[in-house]
């Protein structure tokens, strides 16, 4: 396994690789959740590269960027295990300038929901994701359900800027209890992770009753009745393109939650 450390490394790797090409972009702290995207990636492609780097620009002023779990040698273990082939370790510095060409999220689907909440966070998503498609030139990139706006919007990049890459969605994964995997979770104390998986139980409540009924209002009532977070921001309904609807469709919706539990921001979703 190749640790690439800027993107002159990188580019040159990437010549050197004949065949096709698995991409999983990261920000470390590395867990079960991004070792199953590493998996389907290596299972569809000659070749794996994961990039693992603390994007700042999708960092709001205020957000938990310093302190953001760091792990780079136990990652850079855990993937060497999962036989990856060129790991991508940049910093902020080799990869942006002071002056340079920006990307921007579109100014309606970008900005309701997580960029309602954090405005300006998906430019930096997409900004980050354009340069490492460009560097690494993936056959596939692999991108988990859980994060689904920002799925949405990558898809959409792509498709707008005519890259030749197919994005592979991959389902959540979950710890035994139900709890949504993230890097974040480490921030819960023992009392917050367990009122943290009401919000897991309440889309799965919302995903039983919508097999019976399509109202929104009804089955958003049950889920208010089952969370139990320090601050809800969000319960939404849209459609897999993020239009909102005002009821249930089957096999062509998306429940969406985002809250705090303590001082943690959570989000989870669950495609219906």
């Amino acid at each position: 396994m190749k640790v690439l450390a800027t993107p002159e490394e990188l580019v040159q790797f990437r010549r050197n690789l004949k065949g096709s090409v698995g991409f999983v972009p990261t920000m470390g702290a590395l867990h079960e959740g991004h070792l199953s995207l590493i998996k389907k990636a290596k299972k569809e492609n000659d070749f794996v590269i994961v990039s693992i780097f603390v994007n700042p620009t999708q960092f709001l002023p205020g957000e938990d960027l310093n302190k953001y779990p760091r792990k780079l040698q136990a990652d850079l273990e855990i993937c060497k295990r999962a036989g990856v082939d060129g790991v991508f370790t940049p910093n902020p510095q080799n990869m942006y300038n002071e002056d340079e060409i920006t990307i921007k999220a579109p100014k309606i689907k970008g900005y309701i929901l997580e960029g309602h909440f954090r405005p300006g966070h998906f430019d930096g998503v997409l900004q980050v994701v354009n340069k490492l498609f460009n560097l690494t030139k993936p056959t596939k990139a692999y991108f988990g359900k859980k994060d689904a706006q920002q799925l949405y919007l990558i898809k959409q990049m792509v498709n707008n800027f005519f890259f030749d890459i197919e994005i592979v969605e991959c389902e959540t994964k979950r710890e035994k209890d139900g709890l949504a995997l993230s890097s974040r979770n480490i921030y819960l104390n023992e009392t917050e992770r367990k009122r943290a998986l009401s919000i897991s139980k309440a889309l799965k409540r919302a995903a039983k009753l919508s097999s019976k009924i399509t109202d929104i209002e009804t089955i958003k009532k049950e889920m208010l009745n089952i969370l139990d977070v320090d601050e809800l921001q969000y319960i939404a309904f849209v459609d897999r393109n993020f239009n909102f609807i005002k009821e249930i469709e089957p096999n062509n919706t998306i429940i969406l939650i985002a809250a705090k539990v303590g001082k943690t921001r959570l989000i989870d979703n669950i495609f219906i």
